[in-house]
């Protein structure tokens, strides 16, 4: 019987990073082509999501995650079924943690080349737009409305 830690662990983080001024980070990933998001990531077996929204931080911008901010705020979404071999059998949907980390200002970012091609900092009301799911949407309209943890 294979061990359930093979498969991935169907829970993740989100992290918003953004400015006082609310210019927001966002990276284009690899795969799918024109697909923009905050930092996001699995969380690994072991991890707890705070643990896990600070390494995701370090691994796909560089930046120092000090500072960062639990929101309180979960939601499920419906795994893809292009993806559901990576998980369990009969693990159809996800449970994401929202974080967020404010910086006083916009940083260069050291991209992890295997999962994005480009970033931009971006006033929310841009990346409101340029972001392509619903719960990013939804944590920059948080943040927007000032709903977000400061």
């Amino acid at each position: 019987m294979p061990d359930v830690r093979e498969k991935k662990r169907p829970e993740s983080v989100l992290v918003v990073i953004h400015t006082r001024a609310l210019d927001c980070l966002l990276l284009e990933r690899v795969r799918p082509a024109g697909f923009w998001q905050s930092v996001t990531g699995s969380l690994r077996w072991e991890e707890t999501p705070a643990e896990c929204a600070a390494r995701e931080v370090r691994e796909e911008t560089g930046l120092d995650p000090a500072g960062l901010r639990d929101a309180h705020v979960q939601r499920t979404f419906p795994i893809l079924p292009e993806w559901r071999a990576r998980y369990g059998d009969g693990v159809d949907t996800n449970l994401e943690h929202l974080f967020y980390l404010e910086l006083a200002a916009p940083r260069e970012v050291t991209l992890a080349p295997s999962e994005h091609v480009g970033y931009a900092w971006l006033p929310v009301d841009e990346a409101l737009r340029k972001a392509s799911s619903w719960t990013n949407r939804e944590a920059l309209e948080r943040l927007r409305d000032g709903a977000a943890p400061r």
